[in-house]
């Protein structure tokens, strides 16, 4: 087949010029029985479309037809062995990569500042997790990749790991060497798994950092609607085959994906597919370009610095993607917090994400001159009202160091608990996460001894306005935290 076909769409538009008597859900009945003015909104093609896994259009949980053949498609798209699709976003993708890997006991290496879908499915995998800290940059206060030295001291020291996961990129737009990373692992017959939810778009640009699938990567969750196209909720998991089963990825992939799929989503994945392989350089031309001028008109503003290459400092910051515009706003003496709530209220601009001390825009495919614009003439403002005073500022202060794991996360998620003030919680076990979200990096993880660092960072993110996350108190005034067996006197 060609890459200008879309065998799922089609299947879809074939099925709803038909026109057949629906006596199966979903219960709207292509709108009909939908509050009108919901239907009105939503309108009659994408409603019309809105089906189940009936024969005609295929089953994602056992694909024979038109999904297989969409897959297929993605899977020469994308450079791989075989490609599944997600509609329960990257998070069911990833959980998908680790359980496929993992069973109870088995250790996995990987970074301290992955997301949250990561954590969790190594509480359900009952997996040990063998922690890297990430490079941190003093400059920003932001965490980078894991250097290829880091993997190799690891895979040296728990040689018996069933798998290394490797973020790619980050959520910042940072690269490691992927490819001396998926070369050391391999050697020791392990394979690397890739959190990818970033970079479904550098496999379509040679002047984009490495893909999972370039560098030789076995399994890479990767967000088609991140950056790609699709719908929300749309992703694919990208399988090469060799150290990983794909029978074994399709039938975790089916335990964890309701049986009540999106086929707007699926076809939203076939159509962005398209769209990356037919058009994706030519797209991404303009995308690089516009990110190029925009990020050097940002560094025209007093107290601003967005800075590119200049990250590449390591193996752990070998390559940058240039269309996230990371945004240094520490010289105007605000936090980056109060930088995103400024935008937001005084014109109307929402950015991705934003931390102590910067905040995140993305430039996609779907963006012009006018949104780079508009974004600019906001910083400018920005910079006016906050502008440098010429203050010193203090050291960034990086992140708190990883605590000591003292029982396994699944253990600890399951056992007896407590609750305990949470600035009385220093030294004891926690049952629970916390982190702060986005980007869903953990700061504390059930399992893990809690420290006096770890109660001042999470005090100091919640106090910059940061949206800590987690514990079942939203407030974080108190934690789970494991039940101390009192001694038995005789």
């Amino acid at each position: 087949m060609s890459q200008k076909e879309t065998p799922l769409f089609d299947a879809l538009l074939k099925h709803r010029d038909r026109n057949p008597v629906q006596f199966h859900i979903p219960g709207h009945k292509k709108g009909r029985g939908m509050d009108p003015e919901f239907r009105e909104f939503a309108g009659e093609n994408i409603l019309s479309v809105d089906l189940i896994n009936i024969s005609p259009l295929d089953d994602l949980h056992s694909p024979k037809g038109a999904i297989h053949e969409a897959q297929m498609l993605a899977a020469e798209a994308f450079g791989a062995d075989y490609t599944f699709f997600s509609v329960q976003g990257t998070s069911g993708a990833i959980m998908t990569m680790i359980l496929s890997v993992c069973e109870p006991g088995d250790k996995i290496i990987v970074p301290r500042n992955v997301h949250k879908s990561i954590m969790s499915a190594i509480v359900f995998a009952g997996a040990i997790p063998v922690f890297i800290h990430p490079e941190v940059d003093p400059e920003l206060g932001i965490s980078h990749g894991i250097s290829a030295e880091a993997v190799e001291t690891a895979l040296a020291a728990h040689p018996d790991a069933k798998g290394l996961l490797v973020i790619n990129p980050t959520y910042y737009g940072v690269c490691a060497d992927l490819e001396r990373i998926v070369e050391i692992t391999h050697s020791y017959g392990i394979p690397v798994l890739v959190d990818e939810a970033h970079g479904v778009h550098i496999h379509f640009h040679d002047r984009l950092p490495v893909s999972a699938m370039e560098a030789g990567a076995d399994l890479a969750a990767t967000s088609v609607h991140k950056l790609g196209g699709a719908m929300t909720q749309g992703s694919v998991l990208n399988l090469r085959e060799g150290l990983v089963s794909r029978k074994r990825v399709q039938s975790i992939f089916s335990m964890l994906t309701t049986t009540s799929t999106s086929y707007p989503i699926l076809a939203s994945i076939d159509c962005a597919r398209r769209q990356l392989a037919v058009n994706g350089r030519e797209l991404l031309d303009e995308t690089i370009r516009l990110a190029r001028d925009t990020r050097k008109r940002i560094n025209k503003i007093p107290g601003l610095w967005c800075p590119g290459k200049e990250l590449m400092s390591s193996s752990a910051s070998y390559d940058v993607d240039p269309t996230k515009l990371l945004i240094s706003v520490k010289d105007l003496s605000i936090t980056g917090s109060q930088a995103e709530v400024w935008l937001r209220e005084q014109a109307n601009i929402e950015v991705e994400l934003s931390d102590l001390y910067n905040i995140l825009c993305i430039l996609t495919i779907g963006d012009t001159s006018r949104e780079a614009s508009l974004l600019v003439n906001a910083l400018k403002r920005l910079a006016d009202t906050f502008a440098p005073d010429g203050s010193e500022y203090p050291p960034f202060v990086t992140l708190p160091e990883i605590p000591s794991l003292a029982l396994s996360p699944r253990d600890a998620f399951y056992a007896r608990t407590e609750t305990v003030p949470f600035e009385e919680s220093e030294g004891r076990i926690s049952a629970e996460f916390i982190m702060v979200y986005p980007p869903g990096i953990p700061i504390v993880i059930p399992g893990e001894i809690v420290t006096r660092d770890n109660i001042d960072y999470i005090r100091m993110n919640m106090e910059a306005g940061l949206p800590v996350q987690g514990p079942e108190d939203d407030t974080i005034g108190s934690l789970l935290v494991i039940r101390e067996q009192k001694p038995i006197l005789s």
